[in-house]
């Protein structure tokens, strides 16, 4: 069932949810909350004044399963703003330690997060149904609990697109505006992101049971991880292996996922701007998109980030951030890696130390595929170093250069608007000579290899001065851009109307340098 909240002051007692959509509670599950109050906190969401659509993901319903009749209607922006509760049970607050920026916080938890339940679809997948926004929690630490629009536009937009460019991600299934203000620097529009993931649980979820509870509740927390994201993987690895423990088989699969995460955001020119431990998500999908951003000119050490001073998630070193958050995760696994403290320190170094081999492989994969190339061999390295050398002196566009490139193996530059997007300098003509010949020698130049650099090096990203002007126009309650963007950016591999506008690169007086988080 679905029970409407009180109403604050200042609310009415009208924005409750209706009876209609009751019957398909079953589908709402608690596991999580399940295990006691130790790892997540009941909570009721904080009612807004007047909500509104902002956008809602027609197309993630739909490959969720979720009810027709839940769409964009006045119940479920009831429930998606905070006006009403789904389900029987209440919505929790979920608790979890980190470092942030180096710096050990032993209890973070959802500061300005309740999950509403977790959502199983006609396959029995699992997802978590977030609301981010919906006000105070019990780890708000004097926090409002609130999200400006401009987060959740970002969120919603980035998060989206990700996911069309096949980067494992959370997603956005809706965004609403609460008609209520946010009071940061300045005083923003308040709005409510419904995040949907496959779990919220993070290494900083396994930190704060491991070092603020002095290991207490890891055991259970390690089998419920594995259980709902590696079942089958687990049966087959001890079958093949009795004496392996859960915790280096989760170990072995977090660092798995989060290699091959990382290169994935490395060959897209995505710069993550808080890779702290309670940002990277044990199932290895991205979480946070606060001051994120894409490059536009190739920098080979973009940040963004206006809270990162010191360029720690810098572009560069965003493999090595990963690899030491994987090195916290398995301190926090020790002593259920293996009784014998030693053996257990052999065993998980093991793990952690094949993190830079794992990177490298998936590296290597998604480098072959975007340069249309058999193998990354000394000669192809030392051409891509160049080819990087050459983006960054003549401050030429990442995403047009390797679409630029794409276009030339597949000939078909003159039939797209690429010549009035990008044009190629001498260095980079030259350079792409070499690279065709390199081709030739890997026997590499067929039809088929240029059709996967064609579905590898998209024509559009979320391209930060577009972000930007979304933002600004939710801020105005139009949000118009937003969905235009959002639609265009779920096909970007394939050019459309209008990409003169849509591809192009922003203007000197366009580019966003600064990015930022809105808490």
């Amino acid at each position: 069932m679905i029970v409407g909240s009180q109403p604050k002051a200042g609310a009415t007692a009208g924005h409750r949810a209706k009876s209609e959509v009751s019957h398909l509670e079953p589908h709402l599950v608690h596991s999580y909350a399940a295990l006691g109050e130790d790892y997540a906190r009941t909570h009721l969401p904080t009612p807004v004044s007047a909500p509104q659509w902002m956008a809602w993901n027609a197309e993630l319903a739909q490959q969720l399963n979720w009810p027709s009749a839940w769409g964009q209607s006045d119940a479920m922006l009831n429930v998606l703003s905070g006006n009403a509760v789904l389900g029987a049970h209440e919505p929790v607050a979920t608790v979890y330690a980190g470092h942030q920026f180096g710096s050990f916080n032993p209890q973070l938890g959802d500061g300005r997060a309740l999950l509403l339940g977790e959502w199983l679809d006609s396959s029995g997948q699992r997802w978590d149904i977030q609301l981010k926004g919906a006000g105070p929690t019990p780890f708000s630490r004097g926090g409002d609990g609130r999200s400006p629009v401009g987060p959740v536009v970002r969120e919603y937009l980035v998060s989206e697109a990700m996911a069309a460019l096949g980067v494992p991600t959370t997603r956005a299934l809706a965004a609403v505006a609460t008609g209520d203000q946010v009071y940061r620097n300045d005083v923003e529009p308040g709005a409510v992101l419904t995040r949907i993931a496959r779990s919220h649980l993070r290494v900083g979820t396994v930190q704060y049971f491991a070092m603020t509870r002095r290991g207490e509740g890891v055991r259970e927390l390690v089998d419920y991880v594995i259980e709902r994201h590696d079942a089958a993987a687990w049966e087959v690895a001890r079958q093949s292996d009795p004496n392996l423990t859960p915790a280096l088989f989760l170990l072995r699969q977090v660092r798995t996922r989060l290699a091959a995460l990382v290169a994935h955001w490395q060959v897209l020119g995505f710069v993550h701007g808080v890779l702290n431990t309670d940002n990277m998500l044990l199932c290895g999908d991205t979480i946070d998109y606060g001051p994120c951003a894409f490059m536009d000119i190739f920098d080979p050490k973009a940040c963004y980030s206006a809270i990162d001073t010191g360029g720690r998630y810098a572009w560069p070193n965003q493999p090595s951030i990963v690899h030491w958050n994987l090195a916290i995760l398995a301190e926090s696994l020790l002593p259920l890696i293996d009784p014998d403290e030693t053996r257990a320190l052999t065993l998980a170094q093991a793990e952690v130390d094949q993190f830079p081999e794992h990177f490298a492989r998936a590296h290597r994969s998604r480098l072959c595929d975007r340069f249309g190339l058999r193998d990354i061999d000394d000669e192809a390295s030392a051409l891509l170093n160049d080819f990087q050398h050459i983006l960054a002196s003549e401050q030429l566009d990442y995403t047009l250069a390797m679409r630029w490139l794409t276009e030339t193996a597949l000939g078909e530059i003159d039939h797209t608007p690429l010549p009035a997007l990008f044009h190629a300098p001498d260095a980079l003509t030259a350079w792409c000579g070499q690279w065709q010949q390199l081709r030739a020698r890997q026997n590499s130049t067929d039809h088929d290899r240029a059709d996967t650099m064609s579905q590898s090096n998209p024509i559009v990203i979320p391209r930060n001065h577009w972000v930007a002007a979304a933002i600004a126009n939710a801020e105005a309650t139009d949000y118009d851009l937003l969905l235009a963007l959002n639609r265009r950016w779920q096909k970007p591999f394939v050019w459309q109307t209008g990409d003169e506008a849509w591809a192009r690169t922003p203007e000197p007086e366009e580019r966003v340098w600064r990015t930022f988080c809105g808490t």
